[in-house]
C-alpha cells in the first residue's frame, strides 16, 4: 500500500481512543449505578481495568511476535484454531462493529431529540423515528462515500473529532470533582437496596463495563495501514489508558454528586441530568453536543473496521473474493457496501420495532465474546509453541481468564443470542468454502 495512505501513531490512538470512547460514556453513570452500589462498582473497574489491559497486552505482544499477521481478530483466530474459528471470529465481530454502529446513529439522533423535542411536538425521540431515520440514514451514506476516499481521510476527521469531543468530558470530570460529596459517595455503598447479593452486582457491571471498551482491537484491526509497525501495540495501550482514566473517574465522580439511587434514576444520556444538576441548563446542552460529537466519531471508527474485517478475511478466502478487492485509495467497496447496506436495514427495523440504544448494545456486546478470548487463547497457544517469556504467558493466560468470566458473567441468554446470530455467518462461509478452489485460497 502507498504510504501516503498509511496512519501514524496519533491518528492510530485517535482510533482506538474515539471507538472505546463513543456512547457508552454518556450514558455510563446510570448504567452502573442502577445494578450495583460503589463497592462493587470499584471491583468491577479493578476487574475490567485488570482484565483489558491484560487483553491490551496481547495485542500488543501478538503484533510483534507475529507481525506478519495483519488484521488481527480473524487472521490471530485463523492461525491458532483453523479456519472456522477463524471465520467465527470475523463474523462476530464484524455483527458487534456493525450493530454497533446502529446505536451510535440511534443514540446520536436521540440527544438531538432530547434539545429539540417537547411534550407536544416529537421529531427525533428515541432515535427511532422516521424524521430519525431519515437523518441516521443520511450520515450512513455520507460517512460511506467519505470512507471510499480512503481510510486515511477518514482517520483525520476522526482525529479532529476526538479532540473536540474530549473537551466536554474533561469539563465533566472537573465539575464533578468541585461538587463532589464524601456524604452522598458513601450512602448505601454496599448496595443494599438493591437487594442483590453482591457477586451478581459485580457481575451485572461486566457487559457494561465490556461495551465501552470494545474497540481496543482498532490499531490492530488498522495494522497493515500503520506506518510503524511498533505504534499498534503503542497506540493500544495508550488508548486503553487514556479511556480507563476517564470512565473510572466518570462512573465515580457522579455517585459524589448525586447518590447512587438518584443517579439510576436518571434519564439517558445521563451525564446531561448530573450536569444539568450542577451547572444549569447550559451543562446540558454543553454535553448533549458532546455526546453527539462522540458518536459520529466512533461512528466513522467502526464503520472503518466494520469494512476492514471482511475485506481481511476475504484474503485468506474466508468471505468471497470480491471482498478482498480494494480502490485506489486502499478501501474495499464490496466490503463498505455490505456494512452500510447491513446499518441501512437495521435502521430501518429500528424505526419499525420502535427498539432503541439498549437492546441494541446488548446484541452488539454478545457478539464480541469469542472473537476477544480466542485472541487471548492463541497468545497463549503460541507463547507456549515458541517458549517466550513468563510474562507473556502470564499475560495471555490472565487475559483467557478475562474472557472465561465475561462468559460467565453475560448469562445464558446472551450466549444463547449470540449462538443464534452466528448461523447466518456459517452458511456464509460453507458457500464460500464450497464454490472457491483450494488453490485461490491465501495460504
Amino acid at each position: 500500500m502507498n504510504n501516503n495512505h498509511k496512519i501514524g501513531l496519533t491518528a492510530l490512538t485517535a482510533l482506538v481512543f474515539s471507538s472505546m470512547v463513543g456512547a457508552g460514556i454518556f450514558s455510563l453513570p446510570q448504567n452502573m449505578a442502577e445494578v450495583a452500589g460503589v463497592d462493587a462498582i470499584i471491583l468491577g473497574w479493578v476487574i475490567t481495568g485488570t482484565g483489558i489491559l491484560l487483553l491490551a497486552g496481547c495485542f500488543l505482544h501478538l503484533s510483534r511476535l507475529v507481525p506478519e499477521l495483519d488484521g488481527g481478530i480473524y487472521t490471530y483466530a485463523r492461525a491458532g484454531f483453523g479456519d472456522t474459528p477463524g471465520f467465527l471470529s470475523a463474523w462476530g465481530y464484524w455483527l458487534c462493529a456493525t450493530i454497533g454502529v446502529v446505536s451510535y446513529l440511534v443514540v446520536a439522533f436521540a440527544a438531538i431529540g432530547s434539545l429539540t423535542d417537547t411534550q407536544n411536538f416529537v421529531l427525533f425521540g428515541d432515535g427511532n423515528t422516521l424524521p430519525a431515520f431519515a437523518g441516521e440514514s443520511m450520515i450512513l451514506w455520507i460517512v460511506h462515500f467519505l470512507i471510499l476516499r480512503g481510510v486515511k481521510q477518514a482517520a483525520l476527521i476522526n482525529l479532529l473529532a476526538t479532540l473536540a469531543k474530549s473537551l466536554p468530558l474533561i469539563i465533566f470530570i472537573g465539575c464533578a470533582w468541585w461538587y463532589f460529596d464524601p456524604a452522598k459517595f458513601t450512602f448505601d455503598q454496599t448496595g443494599q437496596a438493591l437487594n442483590t447479593p453482591f457477586i451478581d452486582q459485580v457481575k451485572n457491571t461486566m457487559l457494561i463495563t465490556l461495551w465501552v471498551f470494545t474497540g481496543v482491537e482498532g490499531a490492530i484491526i488498522l495494522s497493515e495501514r500503520a506506518k510503524n509497525r511498533h505504534d499498534i501495540g503503542k497506540a493500544t495501550c495508550l488508548g486503553v489508558i487514556f479511556a480507563l482514566i476517564l470512565y473510572i473517574a466518570i462512573s465515580l465522580l457522579s455517585l459524589g454528586v448525586m447518590n447512587r439511587a438518584e443517579v439510576a434514576s436518571l434519564p439517558n444520556p445521563s451525564m446531561s441530568g448530573i450536569m444539568a444538576f450542577m451547572t444549569g441548563v447550559g451543562g446540558k446542552i454543553l454535553i448533549s453536543i458532546g455526546l453527539i460529537i462522540s458518536v459520529l466519531a466512533s461512528y466513522l471508527s467502526w464503520i472503518i473496521y466494520s469494512a476492514e474485517v471482511p475485506c481481511t478475511a476475504a484474503e485468506y478466502g474466508a468471505f468471497p473474493k470480491r471482498f478482498s478487492k480494494k480502490n485506489e485509495n486502499g478501501t474495499s467497496p464490496a466490503a463498505l457496501m455490505m456494512t452500510s447496506l447491513t446499518v441501512q436495514i437495521c435502521l430501518f427495523m429500528v424505526m419499525f420495532t420502535g427498539k432503541g440504544y439498549n437492546t441494541l448494545v446488548l446484541i452488539s456486546t454478545s457478539m464480541i465474546l469469542v472473537p476477544y478470548f480466542l485472541v487471548a487463547a492463541f497468545l497463549v497457544k503460541l507463547s507456549f509453541r515458541i517458549k517466550t517469556s513468563l510474562s507473556v504467558k502470564s499475560i495471555g493466560t490472565g487475559a483467557c481468564l478475562y474472557g472465561l468470566w465475561l462468559i460467565y458473567a453475560a448469562g445464558l441468554d446472551t450466549l444463547l443470542l449470540s449462538a443464534i446470530l452466528y448461523v447466518p455467518g456459517l452458511i456464509l462461509f460453507f458457500y464460500t468454502q464450497k464454490s472457491q478452489h483450494p488453490e485461490t485460497v491465501k495460504t
